[in-house]
């Protein structure tokens, strides 16, 4: 029991060191306002770097991103039709797909789906 204590306190020591010389070795010293700029070349940008994107393209992306996890939640379904007791299974596919028609139905209807808006 002592060998297994020592052991582990040497190794957390020498965890900490190494996490402290770490932490000191890695800061930086100088913010440079040229490197922080996006352009590194050393001239000044002549726009604004943070350029706004469409809020459309960030809507198209969620929007794919939540079928494609429902895509993910449909799959294991159709494996496991075999094992389970179809009347279950029936029910809580439709309900599962009837969920999914109606958010899609309400993206429809919000203009989510528009893109020439």
């Amino acid at each position: 029991m002592f060998m297994i204590l020592t052991i582990s306190l040497i190794i957390f020591t020498i965890s900490f060191i190494v996490m402290m010389l770490a932490s000191i070795l890695s800061k930086k010293t100088l913010v440079d306002r040229e490197k922080s700029s996006p352009f590194e070349c050393g001239f000044d940008p002549k726009s604004s770097s943070r350029l706004p994107f469409s809020i459309r393209f960030f809507l198209i992306t969620i929007i794919f991103l939540i079928f494609d996890v429902e895509i993910a939640l449909i799959l294991p379904m159709i494996i496991i039709f075999k094992y389970s007791n179809i009347l279950i299974w029936s029910i809580s596919s439709i309900i599962f797909i009837l969920i999914l028609l109606i958010g899609l139905y309400h993206e429809w209807n919000q203009g989510m789906l528009n893109w020439s808006n």
